[in-house]
C-alpha cells in the first residue's frame, strides 16, 4: 500500500483528480450541439450582443410578443465571452468557448474543494472527496461540456469562499498566525459578493457560509474550544461583507432573481428595504446576521459555566425561548416566507423542481450514495472541521430531499461526506484484521469502490445526448430564412429556447410551463387569442406528441377521456407491426387496410387511420372489424405510429400533426415528412422592414383599421405610444426620427380587437 500513499501526496493526488475531472467534462464535446434548452438562450444573448456592440438589456427574439428584459446577471455572459477573448488567439471560436466554459469552472471547483478538504482534514479525505465529485454525474451534468449552467458559478464560488475558511481553521494553532489568519475571512467575504453577478439564484452560498459559521460555534461550544467562536463571529460578519459587494455590484451587473419576484410581497408586509434591491439580502442583513451574532454570543457566555449539567440545561433553555421570541418576530412575515418557499420548493410539471427519488439519487451519486451515513463515524473522535462541515451539509440534504435540480449543488456536501467516511470505515476496521485482510480491505474500500464508482459516473456520462437534433435544426433554419423578423412563433415551451436561438424568433413561451400553449396544444384557444398574442406561426413535432402527459399536466384539465401512445415500428415482415408496451399495432396494407389493435386485454380496429409517407397524408380505407373509441396515425418515414382517442384525434396538435384535416386558417410551410412540421397562422399580419430612415410596416390581410406603435428604451421604460389610423392600407411608413426608443412593440387592431402583435428593436 506504499505506492497507494504516494497517490495520496497532494503533488500527485490533485493533478490526477484534476485530471480525471477534466477528462469526464469533456465527454460531451463528442456531439456538436449543446444540452438541454436554456444554454441556446444564454448563447444567442450573448451572440446578439456582440453584434450590437454592447450588452443588450432587452432582447426581442424571446417571450413574444412583447420581447424581455435581461433579468440575469451580466457575469453570466460576461464570462464565456471573455473565455473566448482569451482563446480566440489559438482559433478557438465564441461557441466552442461557450461549450467548455463549464467544464473550467467546474474543474476549478474541485481544485478549490481539494484544498479546503486537505486543510480540513488530511491528504486521504481529501483525495477521496476530491475524487468522488469528479466522477459522479450529480456533480459533472451541470459542470461539462456543452452544458452552461449558472449554479456551476455558484458552487465554484463557494469551493473559493470554504478554501478561505479552511485555510484560517489551518492557522489557528500557530502563534505567529493567531491574528493574521483573521484575513482568511476576506476570501469567503468577496466569494460570496462575486457569486451574486453570476448566477441570479445564488443565495445557497450565503446559506452555507451562515451555518458554517453557525455549526462552528455550536462545535467550538462542544468540544470547548472557545476561540473558535471569534472565528464563527468572524465568518458571520464576512458574509454582510459579502452583502454590501453584492448590493454594489447589482447596481451594475444585476441582482438576484429575488429582486423582482417578490417586491410585491415586501410591499405587502410592510418591509422597507431601504435601498436593498434584493429581499433576502435584505433578510440577511436586518434578521440572519443580527441572529447568528446573537446565537454565538449566548453560546460565548454559557462556555464560561463550569458545570456540564447546568450549561447544557441552559443552551437547551435558551435555544427554546430564542425559537419562541424568533417566532413572535418573524410572525408577520411568515406569510411571505411561505410564498417564497413555495417558490421554491413547490411542484411543477418539470422533471427538475420534482422531488428526489431513489432513482433520482442513484442516477446522481451511484455507489458513493451508500458511503454518505460513514460520515458519522467521523464523531467518534470529532475536531472543529466535522462541525464546520455540517454548516454546508445538512442545508444540502434538504435542497437534495425536495428538488432533483439541487442535485448538484447537494454534490458538494455527498461527496465531502463519502470521502471522509470511506477512510473512517477503513481506519476502524484495518486495525482489528491481520495483515492480509488488512491489505484486502484496503484494496476494497479505497481501489474497487473508487474504481466502480468513477465507472459508474463514466457510464452515465457517456450515454448523455443532446435533446435537439438535425431535424430541429434544419427546420428553424429555414423558419429564419422564410419568415419576417418580427414574427412570433408558437411552440411547446421546452423548445422555446431552440427557436431564439436557431430561429432568431420570438417564442411566446420559453424556460417555464406556459398553461396557455398547452391549452392551445389541446384545442382550447380561439383565434382571437392566437391574434392577441400575435402568433405568426405555429410548430408541431414527433418529440411535443411524446409530451403529450405533460401538456395535460400544464394545461391543468380533466385527463379523462385523453390517450395518447407512440409506438414504434418493429417489424415489416408480413405485415406492418408497432409495439410499445402493452399496445400493439398491427397493419396489412392493401386497396383496403387491415388494422388490428392489441391493447393486451382487448382486439379491435380504430375509426379512423391516416398514413404519412414521403411528403403525404393519406385517410385509409379500412377493413372494420369491431370498431373502437381509437384513432392510428402511421409514419412510415420515420418508422412509428401514433394511437389516440377520440378525445385526443380531436385536439388541435394532432389534427396539425397527424392529419391533413385541419383548420383552413392554418397553410402547413415546411415539412420533413412527420417529425417536424411548421404552420403558418393565416390572419391580418404585420411584417416589419426598415430603412436607414424609416420603418415599414407591411399589411397582409389588411382588414386593420388602427396600428399602435409604443418605444421602450433598453431599461423597458416607455417613452413613446402614439396609435395611427391605417384602415384600407398595405403598408404604413414611420420615419425613425418621429419615434423614441430602441425597442418598439407594435399592435395591429380591428376595431377595438388586436388582430396582432409583435416586437423588433429599431436599427
Amino acid at each position: 500500500m506504499k505506492k497507494l500513499d504516494k497517490v495520496f501526496e497532494p503533488k500527485v493526488a490533485l493533478p490526477l483528480v484534476t485530471l480525471i475531472a477534466a477528462v469526464f467534462r469533456l465527454i460531451p464535446l463528442r456531439y456538436k450541439y449543446l444540452f438541454g434548452y436554456d444554454p441556446y438562450f444564454h448563447l444567442a444573448y450573448i451572440e446578439e450582443s456582440l453584434k450590437a456592440g454592447y450588452w443588450l438589456k432587452f432582447i426581442t427574439f424571446a417571450n413574444g410578443p412583447g420581447g424581455i428584459k435581461i433579468s440575469h446577471p451580466l457575469g453570466m455572459y460576461l464570462t464565456p465571452y471573455y473565455v473566448y477573448k482569451f482563446l480566440s488567439i489559438f482559433g478557438v471560436s465564441l461557441y466552442d468557448a461557450f461549450r467548455i466554459t463549464p467544464v473550467i469552472f467546474g474543474v476549478l471547483t474541485i481544485i478549490f474543494f481539494y484544498l479546503a478538504m486537505l486543510n480540513f482534514y488530511g491528504k486521504r479525505e481529501a483525495f477521496f472527496s476530491a475524487l468522488f465529485l469528479s466522477v459522479m454525474f450529480g456533480h459533472v451534468f451541470r459542470s461539462m461540456a456543452n452544458y452552461y449552467r449558472g449554479d456551476n458559478y455558484m458552487l465554484f464560488w463557494y469551493s473559493v469562499a470554504l478554501f478561505g475558511v479552511s485555510l484560517a481553521i489551518k492557522y489557528a494553532n500557530i502563534k505567529e498566525w493567531e491574528y493574521k489568519r483573521f484575513a482568511f475571512y476576506l476570501i469567503p467575504a468577496f466569494a460570496s459578493g462575486l457569486a451574486a453577478i453570476f448566477w441570479q439564484a445564488y443565495y445557497p452560498i450565503f446559506i452555507f457560509l451562515l451555518g458554517n459559521a453557525v455549526l462552528l460555534a455550536f462545535g467550538a461550544f462542544i468540544l470547548e474550544k472557545d476561540k473558535y467562536l471569534v472565528d464563527s463571529a468572524v465568518l458571520v460578519l464576512s458574509t454582510e461583507i459579502g452583502v454590501l459587494v453584492n448590493i454594489k455590484l447589482g447596481e451594475r451587473y444585476g441582482y438576484g432573481i429575488l429582486m423582482t419576484s417578490f417586491r410585491w410581497i415586501a410591499k405587502k408586509f410592510g418591509i422597507t428595504l431601504n435601498g436593498i434591491k434584493d429581499i433576502y439580502l435584505w433578510t440577511h442583513l436586518m434578521i440572519l446576521v443580527p441572529l447568528g451574532l446573537l446565537f454565538i454570543l449566548i453560546l460565548f457566555i454559557l462556555s464560561k459555566i463550569k458545570n456540564s449539567i447546568i450549561k447544557y440545561t441552559a443552551l437547551v433553555g435558551v435555544v427554546f425561548i430564542m425559537a419562541i421570541l424568533v417566532f413572535i418576530m418573524l410572525n408577520r412575515y411568515l406569510e411571505f416566507w411561505k410564498e417564497v418557499l413555495t417558490w421554491i420548493f413547490g411542484s411543477a410539471p418539470i422533471l427538475e423542481v420534482q422531488r428526489s427519488s431513489f432513482k433520482d439519487l442513484f442516477v446522481a451519486y451511484n455507489i458513493i450514495l451508500f458511503l454518505i451515513p460513514l460520515y458519522v463515524l467521523r464523531f467518534k473522535n470529532s475536531k472543529i472541521s466535522d462541525f464546520l462541515s455540517l454548516g454546508f451539509i445538512f442545508p444540502s440534504l434538504f435542497m437534495i430531499y425536495y428538488r432533483t435540480r439541487f442535485l448538484f449543488i447537494g454534490s458538494f456536501a455527498v461527496a465531502a461526506m463519502a470521502g471522509v467516511g470511506l477512510i473512517c470505515l477503513h481506519d476502524f476496521l484495518k486495525p482489528k484484521l491481520e495483515s492480509k485482510k488488512a491489505l484486502a480491505l484496503s484494496v476494497s474500500l479505497l481501489v474497487v469502490v473508487p474504481i466502480i464508482s468513477a465507472g459508474l459516473g463514466f457510464e452515465r456520462v457517456y450515454a448523455e445526448r443532446p435533446i435537439i437534433n438535425d431535424h430541429w435544426v434544419q427546420a428553424l433554419t429555414w423558419l429564419k430564412d422564410n419568415s419576417n423578423e418580427n414574427d412570433i412563433v408558437l411552440a411547446w415551451w421546452d423548445y422555446g429556447h431552440w427557436v431564439t436561438y436557431y430561429a432568431r424568433r420570438s417564442p411566446v413561451a420559453q424556460g417555464g410551463p406556459s398553461r396557455w400553449v398547452a391549452l392551445y396544444y389541446l384545442g382550447k384557444v380561439n383565434n382571437n387569442q392566437l391574434m392577441a398574442r400575435g402568433v405568426d406561426y405555429v410548430i408541431v413535432s414527433y418529440d411535443t406528441a411524446l409530451k403529450f402527459g405533460a401538456i395535460l399536466d400544464t394545461a391543468n384539465v380533466p385527463k379523462e377521456g385523453y390517450f395518447l401512445a407512440v409506438l414504434p415500428l418493429i417489424s415489416k415482415v408480413g405485415a406492418l407491426i408497432f409495439q410499445q408496451g402493452q399496445y400493439t399495432i398491427t397493419a396489412m396494407p392493401g386497396k383496403e387496410w387491415s388494422i388490428l389493435i392489441n391493447t393486451g386485454t382487448a382486439v379491435f380496429s380504430p375509426k379512423e387511420a391516416f398514413l404519412e409517407y414521403k411528403n403525404s397524408i393519406t385517410r385509409l380505407n379500412i377493413t372494420a372489424k369491431n370498431t373502437a373509441d381509437a384513432y392510428v396515425y402511421l409514419n412510415l418515414n420515420y418508422g412509428y405510429a401514433v394511437l389516440m382517442s377520440e378525445k385526443t384525434f380531436n385536439t388541435t396538435l394532432a389534427k396539425l400533426m397527424f392529419t391533413d384535416e385541419y383548420s383552413k386558417d392554418y397553410q402547413l410551410v415546411y415539412s420533413d415528412g412527420g417529425y417536424i412540421k411548421i404552420f403558418k397562422f393565416k390572419h391580418p399580419n404585420v411584417a416589419v422592414e426598415q430603412t436607414e430612415n424609416e420603418i415599414i410596416f407591411k399589411f397582409e390581410n389588411a382588414t386593420g383599421t388602427g396600428l399602435g406603435v409604443f418605444g421602450y428604451l433598453e431599461n423597458g421604460t416607455q417613452v413613446f405610444k402614439k396609435w395611427y389610423p391605417v384602415k384600407g392600407k398595405n403598408e404604413f411608413i414611420l420615419p425613425k426620427d418621429q419615434v423614441n426608443g430602441t425597442v418598439i412593440r407594435y399592435a395591429y387592431a380591428e376595431g377595438k380587437k388586436i388582430v396582432d402583435r409583435g416586437v423588433f428593436r429599431k436599427r
